[in-house]
């Protein structure tokens, strides 16, 4: 039995609630009990001082690599959601490319089993689109959705079928599942590295076009309106993108999207010295891609920041920059480097907080991302001027694969709350906490 929990003094930032304030808040049986002005005193219950820090919902992110059944030595469901909520997020949702891949019950099942041994946050698995991500037969989708499967994706994997893409929509919306879709056309990406520019040119490194991502956000967005399937775009990088992305919302299009800290925070001079760390897909762009998805963000046309964690073993990054894997972890940065848009102005406290909680809850029909009554004990403290040094030896996460080492930053989550119980505070972990 979790004890009551009363987090006294802090800055309440629910955006979905309209809550901007000093308040307290009263966690009970795994639910939001009562926000208030000044709670009473509450016999056996335990109190979190958070005077001078923010209280937030528990933050979700809609698209993390664990790695297992497969891959455990890159990361494990454990040691993922060891990094998430270290992170302050309280909620993940799992891709599917493990190995065996997620495209069937059994696997499903095993994830959610695990993440329940794990018992810090709630992970929500994402199941394949097509069986074992080849893009050639749709996977069984009525059977992943009835396993737990909340989304469909082949993750990094884009669908280039268009027809078997059109008849997964149609499929899925019988389900009501999101369908996640990666946006690269293999035909204009295939060998490069990053994207196309003066930096590719001068590196001898083979590029990336942007219109290998726009070209199919424009199909994909297409077929969408056509079959009123509910879509997610993954990890947009492209100005393009986001135009057609803005104009399929004004046409009620039923689309949501995502961006990554490290497509708003970096651009392709991250790469200079054929850095690896800073290699992903879609690669990091131009300036001007940047600001298009800072503006997407503060505008609402990009619903969700999420991470994509892809933790990597060292020897698939200490390699030549053409060979070396694609991805970083992100999970214990995320938020940081969010704020950093905050300190910039370019977005509201208030939308960075909306962008990491009611934002992905509603783009996925997820629990929580509000602190209403009733809604789920999951809280997010932040002391908002704490600074730190990017440390990758110190992430709780087996990736050390981050272009972030030695960036100074502000704001730092102190405690993360899940389901009522405090799985993570101060620095250390539940395993390590009474």
């Amino acid at each position: 039995m979790v004890k009551p929990l009363v987090i006294r003094g802090g800055r309440l930032i629910d955006p979905h609630n309209r809550v901007n304030a000093i308040r307290d808040l009263i966690l009970r049986d795994g639910r939001v009990a009562e926000v208030s002005e000044k709670a009473p005193a509450i016999e056996g219950a335990r109190v979190v001082d958070a005077t001078g820090r923010w209280v937030l919902p528990g933050l979700i992110d809609l698209h993390v690599h664990l790695r297992e059944p497969g891959e455990e030595g890159k990361e494990t469901i454990l040691t993922g959601s060891r990094a998430a909520v270290a992170g302050g997020f309280t909620a993940v949702v799992a891709m599917p490319n493990t190995r065996p891949v997620n495209d069937n019950r059994l696997v499903t099942r095993y994830i959610l089993g695990r993440a329940k041994e794990a018992g810090l946050c709630d992970v929500f698995p994402a199941g394949a689109i097509s069986k074992g991500l080849k893009g050639e037969e749709m996977a069984e989708i009525g059977e992943l959705a009835a396993a737990g499967c909340r989304c469909i994706t082949d993750d990094g994997m884009p669908v280039m079928n268009a027809g078997l893409l059109r008849r997964v929509f149609l499929y899925a919306r019988a389900f009501n599942l999101p369908v996640m879709l990666h946006e690269e056309d293999l035909n204009l990406s295939v060998h490069g590295a990053i994207t196309e520019g003066v930096r590719a040119t001068r590196l001898g490194l083979m590029p990336i076009p942007g219109s290998a991502e726009v070209s199919m956000v424009a199909r994909d967005l297409a077929i969408a309106e056509e079959t009123k399937a509910r879509v997610h775009l993954a990890h947009l990088s492209c100005e393009g993108s986001v135009r057609f992305l803005r104009e399929a919302k004004r046409r009620g299009v039923n689309v949501t999207a995502e961006a990554t800290p490290h497509h708003f925070t970096l651009t392709d001079a991250a790469v200079e010295g054929y850095d690896t760390h800073a290699k992903m897909n879609p690669p990091l762009r131009q300036m001007e891609d940047l600001k298009a998805i800072r503006d997407a963000l503060a505008d609402g046309t990009i619903d969700a920041i999420a991470t994509d964690h892809a933790p990597h073993g060292v020897l698939d990054k200490d390699v030549e920059f053409d060979k070396a894997s694609n991805g970083i972890v992100g999970l214990e940065t995320a938020l940081p480097l969010a704020l950093e848009m905050v300190q910039q102005g370019v977005l509201s406290r208030e939308r960075v907080v909306e962008l990491l909680t009611i934002g992905p809850a509603k783009a996925f029909g997820l629990p929580g991302g509000h602190l209403g009554a009733g809604a789920p004990a999951n809280v997010t403290v932040v002391d908002p001027e704490a600074k730190w040094t990017v440390n990758a030896r110190s992430f709780f996460s087996k990736g050390r694969n981050t272009p972030f080492q030695g960036r100074s930053v502000t704001g730092k989550v102190t405690h993360t709350i899940v389901g009522g119980r405090v799985v993570f505070e101060e620095g250390r972990v539940a395993e390590n906490l009474e």
